[in-house]
């Protein structure tokens, strides 16, 4: 049967498996009740696993939606390379911008990094409570962009342990110092882990730690970035050198 719509009006995350009804969470429910939606619109739905489709909004009240799937096929999407972000934990604003915008170019996995510089930021972003902002901006980044994979979170960690919970990938730490990223071609390989310095950079220490363990240096330029900026800038172009 031809459809009878061309895109979603609006997308919602929906984890979990899907029949041929599926309910909406109250705060789904209120979205779509600001945003006007109607009963009968085409609304998207995405799992966070590899898992979308378009539906027809079948019910919405103040507190309860649903989406009809009907006959509509879902589509399995492929998960894309593993690319892994080591974000520093640093200003909180920059970290949430950061995080929406990783996950638009479909980074595997956010695992905050507590530099030696990182405690000198206020306010910055770690403990429980700024997981769970990350965890709703990603959500939300998800759905905005109609994407089908949601990053794995891992909690902040020094630099070492986040080293270690990524060994056997290829690791990429932007520096300065470091050759242009374009230059390293066909030598990226997934899975690969990229790490960014916080606000003043990493200190040499930290710097010799990561060649140690087999990490290169990449530079994204002449000019000095902050951490989000680089983050942003490094992960569309690994995503377009990534095989």
């Amino acid at each position: 049967m031809e459809r009878t719509y061309r895109a979603p009006v609006s997308t919602f995350y929906a984890p979990g498996p899907w029949a041929v009804t599926v309910d909406l969470d109250e705060g789904a429910a209120h979205h779509a009740k600001v945003k006007r939606l109607l009963v009968g619109q085409p609304v998207g739905l995405t799992s966070g696993d590899g898992r979308r489709v378009v539906g027809r909004l079948a019910e919405l009240s103040k507190r309860r939606a649903s989406v009809w799937l009907a006959d509509e096929p879902v589509e399995h999407v492929p998960r894309p390379p593993v690319l892994e972000l080591l974000a520093p934990v640093g200003d909180r604003d920059r970290m949430l911008m950061l995080a929406e915008k990783a996950v638009e170019l479909g980074v595997s996995g956010w695992r905050p990094v507590v530099f030696s510089r990182s405690r000198n930021v206020t306010p910055r972003g770690e403990g429980e409570a700024f997981r769970e902002k990350v965890r709703l901006r990603m959500i939300a980044a998800l759905e905005q962009s109609f994407g089908a994979w949601l990053p794995a979170l891992s909690p902040e960690a020094p630099p070492e342990v986040a080293r270690a919970e990524v060994a056997g990938a290829c690791g990429i730490l932007f520096d300065g110092e470091g050759i242009p990223i374009t230059e390293l071609g066909a030598s990226l390989t997934a899975p690969c882990a990229v790490s960014l310095g916080p606000e003043g950079g990493i200190v040499p220490a930290e710097r010799a730690a990561f060649l140690e363990s087999g990490w290169r240096l990449a530079s994204l330029g002449d000019n000095v970035l902050r951490f989000e900026t680089a983050g942003i800038a490094g992960i569309a172009l690994l995503r377009a050198l990534l095989r």
